[in-house]
């Protein structure tokens, strides 16, 4: 008898019997989800009051339970002796907490990349795989870092299976040391495991596919004919499939297969508890070694059914640490990994964040580019840049570097046309529809641009420049990019103009090294954009500038704190002062500092966060929009402000020379007054000695008859005389 959730068992199954169950398995579905809280993600262990026992032929008292535990994408965590110590010590406790027959199994990706790759490449994660010893393990796409022949040595040194059915060559055989699949047996169950990848692992490699004679053939009829080989050659009773490729397509592949039971995937790193799909339990653990999912079936001749699952945070909890495992990753650790390169001024993001916008270690990375080709324009791809961790503020060592920056890549130096360069950008940006929205995916030197977030916009990429001029579509230029992305999707077919050897990451170590101490640039090279406003009005009034912008209608609200004007060279400026009304938006800012910015640019930019009624609700990944605006203080602004200025000043002064003249006519009076006043006296003057001169004959003539000669007349003139002589003095 048939239960609902149980998985597609291959022998013996019917088209009828899949009909008659089908009214059964939706009427008890919603009892399943709703009575099943097993599939959680904490610390502590599974009950079996969590597990949905839909069918008594096929529960937990049925049949043999078995285990399986499952991790994937270790990557940069393979390079951490702590984090691989605990992923072994919590397999092995719940190896050792349960009496169920247990296979571990991974979802690919473990090889590379992590900090050891620049120096040990893929030896001291098999050592440490090989402690973990899984029944099998899946080739992901980081599995081919090093090309398809170094396949062939990490498979033979790994004391287990790599998987993978779809990857064929030309004459039809697999990677060579892989194989299609493997059978394991625990307890008289016998398991089938097969591997699969989706056609995204060649274009997400460092290696050319069709170049190496290898093709990615359909994953889903290569996974339902493996699993009919297992079942009907191999007499497995039950088929597991290790797929590579994320959790929709390994929906995908649930949904177009009938004889797979379980899925453990890997590659997109999300932490997806243990579910069904179409019959088949799909469940991923993340990555970098911080969770580890169960799954337990009940497994009997004829069927196998779900009893319920969970993953476990490994970064809580009381977990054992193998010190066989940590020891192995300690022993690939050279004394190298441990120099100190330089310091930083402030903690520099190596996380997930690289995808959405530009991040001060993106600009230091894209920096280092340059610094070491001389290139005009550098860009790096954010898959590049793993660990998802933060690199703290301080001293900065190798192992940091590398842990961030881990693969083999080397820089490469192409021509590219200013209007290559722009179709580039659009081409790696993701669209506005994608699963985590609006991405630019790189991080980026000597180039800033806008990448348009909203649905079709008639041009995705705009605003660009390089080195704070506006790109000239014509004008050719030298763009330094990783080896990974030269040799993908349109670089591959432009000019190389120089091949520079050294490693991106030991371009990033000489960078720091040379600077010694490290402060991330502070310009926004890459900008999110929803909606422009329209041209500001602007008015410059003493210390203050002010910018008045209508709004669309669209606007709800605004984050005023958001709100940030910034140039293409020099840095940004905050907002003194907001005034929204829900029709204008008007803003002040210094106003020595807007023209600063509008003279060492050609564009000064407004941006900041807003709610869009229109747009927000249609949006993956961001939860608000962005708006854009020109604040730009032209030079016709800037000579009108200093045209007024000058026509202020002159007012001024001929307000002063008004005033002058004034004083002056006031003063010329006065000495008009004075002038008059000396005329009058000197006519007295000129009378009194008139006088005298009288009064001498008179005297004269009496002196001749023996008269007195110096009379009274005499000495009233000598008084008079002297009065004249002091008010001539005066004036």
């Amino acid at each position: 008898m048939w239960v609902p959730y149980q998985l597609s068992k291959s022998n013996n199954r019917t088209q009828t019997w899949l009909v008659l169950t089908a009214a059964v398995a939706l009427a008890v579905t919603f009892l399943f989800i709703t009575a099943s809280g097993a599939v959680v993600a904490d610390g502590t262990a599974p009950t079996h009051d969590s597990i949905s026992e839909v069918n008594s032929s096929v529960g937990v008292d049925t049949g043999t339970n078995l285990t399986i535990l499952q991790y994937n994408d270790i990557q940069t965590a393979m390079a951490d002796n702590e984090s691989m110590a605990r992923l072994v010590g919590a397999i092995n406790d719940r190896k050792a907490a349960t009496d169920n027959p247990t296979i571990v199994v991974g979802g690919g990706d473990e090889v590379s990349p992590s900090s050891l790759s620049a120096v040990s490449e893929w030896q001291v994660p098999i050592d440490v795989m090989n402690v973990l010893n899984p029944a099998a393990e899946v080739i992901g796409n980081h599995d081919l870092d090093y090309g398809f022949e170094p396949v062939k040595n990490f498979t033979e040194a790994s004391n287990f299976p790599w998987l993978v059915a779809n990857i064929q060559a030309e004459d039809g055989s697999n990677i060579p040391g892989t194989q299609d699949y493997t059978t394991v047996e625990r307890d008289g169950v016998k398991i089938g495991i097969l591997g699969l990848v989706d056609d995204a692992i060649d274009p997400k490699t460092a290696v050319d596919f069709a170049e190496q004679g290898y093709e990615v053939t359909d994953w889903s009829q290569a996974g339902s004919e493996v699993a009919t080989t297992l079942e009907k050659e191999e007499n497995v009773d039950v088929v597991v499939a290790l797929t590579h490729t994320g959790v929709p397509e390994s929906k995908e592949i649930a949904n177009n297969t009938d004889n797979i039971d379980v899925i453990v995937t890997g590659d997109d790193e999300v932490l997806h508890e243990p579910a069904v799909t179409s019959g088949t339990v799909i469940i991923e653990a993340g990555g970098e070694a911080t969770h580890l999912g169960e799954l337990s079936l009940s497994v009997t001749d004829e069927q196998v059914g779900f009893n319920g699952g969970r993953l476990y945070n490994l970064e809580e909890g009381d977990w054992s640490m193998n010190e066989s495992a940590d020891q192995a990753v300690q022993a690939g650790r050279t004394e190298g990994l441990t120099t100190v390169a330089g310091e930083t001024t402030e903690p520099l993001d190596s996380t997930f964040g690289n995808y959405a916008d530009d991040t001060g270690w993106g600009r230091i990375i894209g920096d280092a580019f340059l610094a070491q080709t001389g290139a005009d324009v550098a860009m790096t791809n954010a898959g590049g840049i793993r660990g998802n961790f933060m690199l703290e503020a301080g001293e900065l060592t190798y192992d940091d570097i590398y842990t961030s920056l881990p693969f083999g890549n080397t820089l490469v130096t192409k021509k590219m046309s200013g209007s290559e360069i722009v179709e580039y950008l659009s081409r790696t940006a993701a669209p506005f529809d994608s699963d985590f929205g609006v991405q630019p995916e790189l991080q980026v030197a000597g180039l800033t641009y806008e990448v348009v977030d909203r649905p079709d916009p008639p041009q995705k990429i705009k605003d660009v420049h390089v080195h704070g001029e506006p790109i000239e579509m014509d004008k050719s230029y030298e763009v330094t990019v990783n080896s990974y992305m030269a040799g993908g999707p349109m670089l591959s077919e432009l000019e190389t103009v120089n091949n520079d050897l050294t490693l991106y990451g030991t371009a990033a170590v000489n960078y720091i090294e040379e600077q010694g101490t490290v402060t991330p640039p502070q310009e926004d090279r890459i900008r999110r954009t929803t909606r422009a406003f329209g041209e500001p009005t602007i008015s410059l009034d003493g210390e203050t500038a002010t910018l008045e912008y209508d709004v669309p209608a669209a606007v709800d609200s605004i984050e005023e704190q958001s709100l940030t004007l910034m140039n293409e060279t020099t840095g940004q400026l905050a907002v003194d002062a907001v005034e929204f009304d829900g029709d204008s938006l008007r803003l002040s800012v210094n106003q020595r500092s807007l023209i600063s910015l509008s003279e060492q640019s050609d564009t000064v930019q407004l941006y900041g966060t807003y709610t869009d009624s229109e747009i927000d609700s249609q949006r993956n990944g961001f939860n608000m929009s962005r708006l854009n605006a020109d604040a730009m203080v032209s030079q016709a602004v800037r000579l009108k402000d200093e045209l007024e200025t000058v026509n202020t000043e002159l007012e001024d002064t001929q307000s002063e020379l008004s005033d002058t003249k004034a004083e002056l006519d006031e003063a010329q009076a006065k000495i008009d007054e004075k002038n008059d006043e000396i005329s009058g006296l000197k006519s007295t003057l000129s009378e009194k000695e008139d006088r005298i001169d009288e009064l001498e004959n008179a005297n004269a003539d009496s002196s001749d008859s023996d008269g007195p000669g110096f009379t009274l007349l005499i000495a009233v003139g000598a008084v008079v005389s002297l009065a004249l002589v002091g008010t001539r003095r005066q004036a």
